[in-house]
């Protein structure tokens, strides 16, 4: 039987929607969609390049208290409402993943919120590239 654990984040969609920034299930890590919020203070900036950091310092936190970094990223899914704003995102999009090269899919879609840019969702498994 394997064990599963939610890991909360604190913000308040989580609370109002009923569901976890990520659940860890075995060696298998599920982080959930993640927005540019800075969930502290519940504020989004207006530029999807600050966006798309503060997304990743979010699920950065979420692997951190899985047990895992980027390095074991498995599979990443990038939702934008706009295409032109994916690829003002890349660089910082490959500092993370470039040595990773996680199977990864861009999706444009609405979003949640008028004022999200991007939404980044990550797959991990404990374990599977070392640590970053």
């Amino acid at each position: 039987m394997t064990t599963r654990r939610a890991i909360m984040s604190g913000s308040l969609f989580e609370e109002q929607i009923g569901y976890a920034r990520a659940v860890v299930d075995g060696d298998r890590v599920h982080v959930s969609g993640t927005t540019g919020f800075d969930y502290a203070a519940m504020a989004i900036s207006d530029d999807v390049v600050e966006q798309a950091e503060q997304c990743l310092r979010n699920i950065g936190a979420a692997l951190a208290e899985a047990g895992c970094t980027f390095a074991d990223v498995v599979r990443v899914r990038y939702l934008l409402p706009e295409r032109e704003d994916f690829e003002p995102c890349w660089p910082v999009l490959r500092r993370r993943f470039g040595e990773v090269r996680p199977a990864a899919t861009m999706l444009v879609c609405g979003l949640a919120d008028p004022r999200m840019k991007i939404e980044i969702e990550v797959e991990a498994r404990k374990g599977s590239g070392g640590r970053d």
